[in-house]
């Protein structure tokens, strides 16, 4: 079996589309066709049904993965240690959100761009569930989370830090000053980015224990959320170091109502995984630029 084989046979499985297999491995369409079916007749069985416009995996296909994937990783560690041994190099896909992305990453984005050059970092901005998945596929090496939950099947993960957050409003707000129970927060007009964010959903399924369901005017962006809490169009909840700026300054102000769960910024990866040399290292700056971050 070509590792060039194994390694598109394994993008294909992550992603179950040769469209978009082709595209993220920057092959024509026909290319991966045809590699698959090199693969298939090699072993002399089929990898994948194929269903119309979609594909899933072959009992052989699902047997070929992890091996695929373990051959795949010595290599990567192979050439690893023996070429540029003493400069990190290599690629690195990395699941990440918004918040983590444009408040807690940037010390350690330059600090791979300046003294790692040879990295090269994709930053896949997805939420929880998405980027869970994307790891037990082996579409991204590693992958940060913001939640609740510590244990995630299919996953080894560290937590890096307690992430606060902070219920929010524009200075004048009817709220502020007052202590808050979560019943008081029932019929007040509620901002959020979009479903599927962790402190989003704790939020909701709170106040919906106290009497909903809630409606939440959706903004998409945490940037679009706080612009409009600002403004007075209602109250949001969200991480402490995404509002630190506007409470400082004096554009937003805390509401005082302590949340009832507690989310933990974490670094994950697929159980087993053997992570290469570069991977390591970006884990270990993680786990010392955020931790130094509070």
């Amino acid at each position: 079996m070509e590792l060039r084989l194994l390694v598109t046979f394994e993008k294909v499985a992550g992603v179950l589309s040769f469209t978009r297999a082709a595209a993220e491995l920057n092959y024509a369409q026909s290319s991966v066709t045809s590699q698959i079916r090199a693969l298939e007749d090699s072993l002399g069985v089929e990898l994948f049904d194929r269903l119309g416009s979609r594909i899933r995996l072959t009992e052989a296909g699902e047997r070929l993965l992890p091996y695929a994937r373990q051959i795949i990783e010595l290599s990567e560690e192979a050439r690893a240690a023996v070429i540029d041994a003493e400069e990190p190099s290599g690629t690195l896909a990395v699941g990440t959100m918004e918040s983590l992305t444009s408040y807690r990453l940037p010390p350690l984005l330059e600090l791979f761009h300046h003294r790692y050059p040879k990295v090269r970092l994709s930053l896949r901005t997805t939420l929880g569930d998405e980027t869970r998945q994307a790891l037990r596929q082996g579409t991204y090496d590693v992958g940060f989370l913001m939640e609740a939950e510590t244990a995630h099947p299919g996953l080894e993960s560290e937590v890096l830090a307690v992430e606060p957050l902070a219920l929010v409003a524009a200075p004048e707000h009817a709220l502020k000053g007052r202590e808050l129970a979560t019943a008081d927060l029932l019929g007040q007009p509620l901002l959020a980015t979009e479903p599927g964010c962790a402190y989003r959903d704790l939020f909701e399924r709170e106040l919906n224990s106290v009497g909903g369901p809630v409606v939440f005017m959706e903004f998409g962006t945490i940037e679009a959320t706080k612009r409009a809490a600002a403004a007075g169009l209602g109250i949001a909840l969200l991480p402490e170091i995404t509002v630190a700026a506007e409470l400082a300054e004096g554009s937003l102000v805390r509401l005082d109502w302590e949340p009832p769960f507690t989310l933990r910024t974490q670094l994950a990866w697929r159980s087993g995984k053997r992570l290469p040399a570069h991977v390591r290292l970006f884990a270990e700056q993680a786990r010392k630029l955020v931790s130094e971050q509070g």
